[in-house]
């Protein structure tokens, strides 16, 4: 409790110090209010814009903050676009820990001192975040490989700021008309869950490895390789990746890297993480990612620090394809009513009067280059339209919010003429072919063939016992929801076998067919 409320001190003191206050009222009325505090506060400078005082004040009060600050700059429903815009400046600049206590870490993790593990083990940190630091080292074997240790103590740093951020969101609820609407209760609470999910490496190699196995077999994308038996929740060791940050442009060109081709990739990467695997990279900001030079891996994307994650559900993937074929198609009717469908919108909204605000938000952005886009702005109206109409805002998609402007500002980056509708619509398009096409029908009858084989030899059995049950009594309700469970299993088996005999027969059909032409023409 001590310890919190020093916290809370703190955090007074610097929202006092760069007036906060005076962004938090800027939305009422209130000139007196404004007026009283300036003058309690005389001392304080506040000619600089109020965006670069947020960033500045979330800096000061640390990574946990940095970190929340970074996801709120997403939140373009919730925050003006000066300040969204400001917010996404935030970066991990964390200044590195002692390593002896990186040393100490471990020991304690992995049982031995670093010098007995490794060849060689490089004790100057080559990056601090705000929750580890990598070292370099090098195996028995020769390879050469990272060393990320965990920060000491940041699980109570972490414990105690998320408990303030959640009384924060409950007062935004509580006292602003869009709090609940917003969900900011939710927003704080799927940020202390990826946040504590950090704080466990295990997890963050397990994502690692799930990313690599999921572009296995792609020219795009390379994932370090996980030394498991190095391995803890509080140390890692991968493979030692080699090559250029995608930021330093003048470098890749210098080495002959397609800079066109490189964003092009960055969409179909994008794409192929959401509607394929349903799990996708979305922490892809440039001090995360290296350009391959290697002659074999020439120009693939490397993706490092896998501590924060996405995923999607089968009905938010099919939510979003609709939504987004049916942008590049400019059918904005499609858009709404999947909206409306969903439940995202209210069900008494008007179709057409939505379809009009999403058509105003959108239809200005299209056949243009990205140089002359800003999705943040696309957002900002299409939030504010959201808003109008009551759409509710869904949490789970605040890191794919925050994926797709990481995604916007590479390409801005590396190819400020890239039309990203026309990159991406040919990949969505034969993605959804696969997903409803005949290969979705067949991918789904290898997926449900094994279950069905599995029940038919029961079905005999389960309807007896369904109607000894109905006879007996005493469970009516119970039995008729078992036996209509029943029928329905049963209609649903008899409309498989019945696609599976009338295609089956059409095949074999099919073959005696020219099996008695062939006969024909031999004579």
């Amino acid at each position: 409790m001590f310890l919190r409320s020093l916290r809370l001190f703190k955090i007074v003191r610097v929202a006092i110090r760069y007036g906060l206050d005076e962004i938090a009222i800027s939305g009422f009325d209130t000139p007196r209010i404004t007026r009283l505090l300036n003058g309690i506060f005389f001392w304080r400078d506040l000619s600089t814009p109020r965006g670069e005082r947020l960033r500045r004040a979330l800096e000061d009060l640390g990574p946990i903050f940095v970190k929340f600050g970074q996801v709120l700059s997403t939140r373009r429903d919730l925050l003006p676009l000066d300040i969204a815009d400001e917010l996404t400046r935030l970066q991990d600049r964390v200044p590195p820990f002692d390593s002896e206590l990186a040393i100490a870490q471990i020991e304690k993790s992995l049982g031995a001192h670093p010098d007995v593990l490794f060849a060689s083990f490089d004790r100057t940190p080559i990056a601090s975040a705000s929750i580890a630091q990598v070292h370099f080292a090098t195996l028995k074997d020769g390879t050469e490989v990272a060393v990320k240790v965990l920060r000491p103590g940041m699980r109570s740093t972490i414990d105690h700021d998320i408990g303030l951020m959640h009384i924060a969101a409950d007062w935004v609820e509580r006292l602003w008309a869009d709090g609940r609407r917003l969900k900011a209760k939710e927003v704080v609470g799927e940020f202390d869950k990826y946040l504590h999910d950090e704080l466990d490496l295990m997890r963050e190699a397990a994502n690692a490895s799930q990313l690599r196995r999921n572009f296995a077999n792609s020219d795009l994308l390379m994932v370090p390789e996980m030394y498991w038996d190095y391995c803890s929740s509080s140390v890692i060791v991968m493979e030692r990746m080699h090559g250029i940050p995608i930021g330093q442009t003048e470098r890749l060109q210098a080495e002959g890297v397609d800079l066109s081709k490189l964003s092009r990739d960055g969409v179909e990467i994008f794409f192929t993480q959401v509607f394929r695997d349903g799990f996708f990279h979305a922490d892809m900001h440039p001090g995360n990612i290296l350009v391959s030079t290697a002659p074999a891996t020439f120009g693939r994307y490397i993706a490092l620090d896998f501590g924060i994650v996405g995923t999607l559900t089968d009905f938010d993937k099919d939510y979003l394809s609709q939504n987004f074929l049916a942008f590049f198609q400019r059918d904005y009717k499609r858009v709404a009513e999947a909206h409306i469908e969903s439940g995202w919108a209210p069900k008494d909204t008007r179709v057409d009067e939505l379809e009009a605000a999403v058509r105003a938000c959108c239809e200005p952005i299209f056949d243009r280059p990205l140089k002359d886009i800003s999705f943040g702005q696309v957002l900002l109206r299409l939030f504010q339209t959201s808003r109008r109409f009551n759409v509710e805002v869904q949490p789970q998609l605040v890191l794919l919010q925050k994926t797709l402007l990481n995604v916007e500002g590479l390409g801005r980056q590396l190819d400020p003429e890239l039309d990203l509708w026309k990159t991406a619509k040919p990949y969505l398009e034969r993605w959804m072919n696969e997903q409803i096409g005949w290969r979705g029908f067949v991918q789904q009858l290898k997926i449900e063939v094994p279950r069905y084989s599995r029940l038919l030899p029961q079905l005999p059995r389960l309807a007896h016992q369904a109607l000894t049950m109905a006879t007996e009594g005493g469970r009516n309700e119970q039995n008729a929801d078992l036996l209509r469970k029943l029928v329905a299993e049963q209609r649903r088996t008899n409309l498989l076998l019945g696609v599976i005999v009338y295609f089956g027969g059409g095949l074999i059909g099919g073959i005696i067919v020219v099996q008695v032409l062939l006969h024909f023409l031999r004579y």
